[in-house]
């Protein structure tokens, strides 16, 4: 079968939270991500959840794509494939959505090539996450 791309769904709450942890992300809370944790799209493949990531909408024209994470129990060759089409089905909604830039952040290797291979600009001078809880 193929990948596919969707919507995120209620259910993918039972795997999202345990793959941020596999990959040593900070606890992800739903209310800081788009729709209440809703606001994104999960790749799949013959029943099985391999990729997600996020899309915030602004009140410009700049999109953000943030909170990409992939299934740590899927070994199968086509993961840069499905890391691939939900970078490219997040950039074709912020497109019918009206927005002309997509900007993003990753410290992931792996991540920087897909977006360079899919033609985003990677700027090579370090810069650094910067974030205050303010309630």
């Amino acid at each position: 079968m193929e990948l596919k791309a969707r919507e995120l769904r209620e259910s993918d709450w039972n795997e999202l939270p345990s793959w941020w942890k596999w990959w040593r992300w900070p606890d992800v809370s739903r209310s800081t991500l788009p729709l209440n944790g809703l606001g994104g799209i999960m790749v799949h493949k013959d029943g099985i959840n391999i990729a997600a990531g996020f899309l915030y909408l602004s009140n410009s024209e700049v999109a953000w794509l943030d909170w990409v994470v992939s299934n740590p129990e899927y070994k199968d060759k086509d993961r840069k494939k499905a890391l691939e089409l939900l970078i490219n089905t997040l950039e074709e909604v912020a497109k019918q959505q009206g927005f002309s830039v997509i900007i993003t952040i990753t410290k992931s290797k792996h991540l920087i090539d897909t977006h360079k291979k899919l033609g985003y600009v990677v700027d090579t001078r370090p810069s650094y996450e910067i974030s205050k809880k303010i309630k």
